[in-house]
């Protein structure tokens, strides 16, 4: 009997000890389902533009580091980035879009208008950049550290130093030399500037015509007549090691410094008066520059680092020019600057940076890999601007210079 009570026991233990087991094992299932589920972060059912901002918020909860830095700081690839975040929040009207732009603003602009982090002595184009960003905060807020931020920044346009003929150095450190990028950090900011706030006729005038002499001299100094492409750098002075000692041009055609250039020149276009005669000039600059690029895309639809010199090898296909030439190619033709093929090239474009470059987490984050994560010219260490340095400088996935570029191209393509 004693042994029957016992083997009635242990069946009763060993039952509710299943029974137990499994509605934990249940109740485990049911919450890896959930956790599966609460993990998709970027939903797959946004728009390409939208799925890439969020993936870069996640990336960059604080808007003021942006580009891998520890520190909060004013540069340009936030201004970037934010400038496309500010037409994915006009599209899509959701908060959390201007949160994160209106924070970027708010982190680094005190309440006297001083921009933290940012010298005015350097004279450094790049810095404009961000611009943009306060010309946007400040027609919606109306806050005057805003505004009295960016009075700094066109005071800087001011007193940039300028070559003999009138060019703005890149940077004060970079003396007597022009790059293709400061076109984009300056123009665009300094015509919407001028626009919204200059009221005496003839300093407008005056501005806008200082604004296209510098695409003037961007294309008598730097453009190639062989192939129609346009060297990263020039320098009037011939005395940097990179420089060509007969031209003054650096000796090679980088993908990104021309896309810099080509937003520039569609971006400017925006804020320039449809009377001002070099608009006209500034559009066969555009096409000129569509024609030259269109012959080095890819069967990809993307461009090589080194533009001319795809067969060579070290040379690859790289992100963030690829977008900017999309986003170029796509608003030309949609503002009627380009002729209307350059919206297939664009779309071409666009769908090799989707099969070639983009790759998806499970959380739904969207990556943008092959971006090169910078080049320049001269500074320490020296950066000599050969075709070894282009191919060799650091490749990263996500850096914002190739981000930024792709959620324009996004919006512009509707993508």
């Amino acid at each position: 009997m004693n042994n029957l009570r016992t083997c009635i026991s242990l069946c009763v233990l060993i039952i509710g000890l299943s029974v137990t087991s499994c509605k934990e094992a249940k109740g485990k299932s049911d919450e890896v389902k959930e956790e599966s589920t609460a993990a998709i972060i970027v939903p797959e059912n946004l728009k390409w533009s939208e799925r890439m901002l969020t993936s870069e918020i996640e990336r960059f909860p604080d808007a003021t580091k942006l580009d891998f830095v520890d520190k909060p700081r004013w540069s340009y690839t936030n201004g970037l980035v934010l400038s496309a975040a500010i037409k994915v929040y006009e599209e899509t009207k959701k908060q959390k879009y201007y949160d994160y732009i209106y924070a970027y603003a708010d982190d680094l602009i005190d309440s006297t208008g001083t921009i933290k982090t940012y010298s005015l002595e350097d004279q450094n184009l790049d810095m404009i950049k961000s611009g943009d960003v306060l010309l946007y905060l400040y027609e919606k807020t109306k806050e005057e550290r805003f505004l009295k931020a960016m009075q700094t920044l066109s005071s800087q346009m001011d007193s940039q130093p300028r070559t003999s003929d009138g060019g703005f150095w890149h940077k004060k450190r970079y003396p007597y030399q022009m790059w293709l990028d400061g076109l984009y950090m300056a123009e665009p900011f300094h015509a919407q500037y001028t626009k919204i706030f200059e009221k005496d006729e003839a300093e407008v005038k005056k501005v806008y015509d200082d604004i296209v002499h510098q695409f003037d001299l961007i294309q008598k100094h730097s453009l190639d007549d062989k192939t129609g492409l346009l060297y990263h750098g020039w320098d009037e002075s011939k005395e940097q090691k990179w420089a060509n000692k007969k031209t003054g041009t650096s000796p090679h055609f980088w993908s990104r410094a021309m896309g810099w250039y080509g937003m520039a020149m569609v971006d400017v276009l925006d804020f320039l008066p449809e009377s001002h005669p070099g608009r006209e000039r500034i559009i066969r600059y555009l096409n000129q520059f569509a024609d030259a690029v269109t012959k080095y895309q890819h069967k990809t639809g993307l461009w090589y680092q080194v533009l001319d010199q795809g067969d060579r090898e070290g040379n690859y296909l790289e992100a963030s020019g690829s977008a900017m030439f999309t986003y170029t190619f796509a608003k030309g033709a949609h503002n009627g600057y380009l002729p209307e093929k350059y919206l297939e090239i664009a779309e071409k474009a666009y769908a090799g940076i989707l099969d070639n470059l983009i790759s998806i987490e499970e959380s739904g984050i969207v990556n943008l890999n092959q971006v090169c994560g910078v080049a320049g010219l001269g500074g320490d260490p020296y950066r000599d601007g050969s075709y070894e340095y282009y191919v060799n400088e650091i490749i990263r996935p996500n850096d914002p210079k190739g981000t930024g570029p792709f959620i324009l191209a996004s919006i512009e393509l509707n993508r």
